[in-house]
């Protein structure tokens, strides 16, 4: 038996009689409880001090010692040592795959892992699963969602792309790096899957098909759209000087888009879109905000215990009060804060239909050939003939194994 398997089964075996994992109750054994130990935090907010505090509080043998690192970072010092990390550690979920192949993270508590499928939003439940067994604790979602002007567009406007390109204009990218991120998803929409639908079959992508291609002749089509502007880098610019009147972007872009619009600030779920001859609703990328334990810490119960902590309704609740994470509990989504939030509440519809971002490792071969798809069919140098041939070309460079 191997090093990590002995602290999975030891923290599975115990953590199976626990009733109430999810509140951050895990049985430690009479010698355990008695001593103090010291577990070590890394997350990307400092809003997290205060939360460890109040768990600190309720937990005086155990002694926290929090770290702020961004939550995209913590996987290449995970894989370099992971003894030097944190026990409890903030990341993504598309990170996780390749963490669980290389045995870098222990798995949740059967009771924990019953309480989330009760009580997390269906995509948190998936982001926080790789290969039918989950490894994380989920805390939050987010997707992208449609930013626009007011003063410019109604919000009936908004909820179609043809009425908001015929009543307004929108910045868009798909002639330059980054277009597979925002616009991958129009293969979602229009029924196909990558990697299959769970996001972890190698082969399992069937975008070379009658429906990939509609999607290329949508994008296609765009490019004679009076109402779409080809807009990157300067979209926010746009925004501001009204050259455009919306455009497609995630949370973190919400302060910068409040100071630009100022009064004339909105905000909504994606439009549907006209494709294949059905209207259909516009999908986006999920991601999930996830805490893992370390595979490597020498007090897993304990680092289990605060990694559930953080990621109950009471800490989702502050901390999207404070710093405003989407809460992936269904319970919180439904508070009035999240309700009243234009952002949250856009988020939150969103992720009801948002495919989560794959955790399978070769998602990391997709990014530049499905950027070179999008970008040679706006510039024209994919013809209607040629685009189900170079969708095959594409499955099969994404198929490939990984190092």
């Amino acid at each position: 038996m191997n090093k990590m398997f002995l602290k999975t089964t030891m923290l599975l075996s115990a953590a199976t009689m626990a009733s109430s994992v999810f509140a951050g109750i895990i049985p430690l054994s009479a010698s355990a409880a008695s001593k103090k130990v010291t577990i070590k935090l890394w997350a990307d907010n400092s809003a997290y001090r205060s939360v460890v505090k109040d768990f600190e509080k309720n937990n005086p043998n155990i002694n926290v010692q929090f770290q702020k690192v961004g939550s995209t970072d913590t996987i290449k010092y995970i894989q370099k040592d992971a003894s030097t990390v944190g026990d409890v550690d903030m990341t993504t979920h598309d990170q996780l795959g390749t963490l669980v192949s290389q045995g870098l993270v222990l798995r949740t508590s059967p009771a924990y892992t019953r309480q989330v499928k009760k009580t997390q939003v269906k995509g948190a439940i998936a982001g926080a699963t790789y290969k039918g067994k989950m490894y994380a604790y989920p805390y939050g979602v987010e997707t992208q969602v449609l930013y626009y002007n007011k003063s410019k567009l109604s919000a009936n406007d908004v909820k179609n792309w043809s009425t908001l390109t015929k009543k307004g204009k929108i910045a868009v990218n798909f002639g330059e790096t980054g277009a597979n991120y925002v616009w991958a998803p129009l293969f979602f929409t229009n029924g196909d899957v990558l990697f299959g639908k769970n996001g972890e079959q190698v082969k399992g992508t069937n975008f070379a098909n009658q429906k990939g291609v509609d999607v290329l002749k949508w994008v296609q089509a765009q490019k004679n759209n009076a109402g779409v502007v080809q807009d990157n880098a300067g979209a926010l610019q746009d925004l501001t000087s009204g050259k455009v009147d919306a455009f497609l972007s995630g949370p973190w872009s919400k302060a910068d888009v409040q100071k630009a619009l100022k009064n004339n600030y909105a905000v909504a779920k994606y439009p549907t879109i006209d494709i294949s001859g059905k209207t259909k609703q516009l999908q986006a990328f999920l991601g999930v905000k996830i805490f893992i334990v370390n595979h490597s810490t020498k007090h897993p119960l304990q680092a289990s215990k605060l990694a559930s902590y953080l990621t109950s309704d009471k800490v989702q609740k502050k901390i999207f009060n404070q710093i405003g994470y989407i809460p992936s509990s269904k319970k919180i989504q439904k508070t009035a804060s999240v309700k009243k939030d234009p952002l949250a509440k856009a988020v939150s519809v969103m992720s009801k239909t948002a495919t989560p971002m794959p955790k399978i490792t070769q998602i990391n071969n997709f990014w530049t050939p499905m950027d070179a798809i999008f970008n040679d069919t706006w510039k024209g140098k994919i013809t209607q003939t040629q685009m189900l041939s170079k969708l095959k070309t594409f499955q099969s460079q994404i198929s490939k194994s990984t190092k």
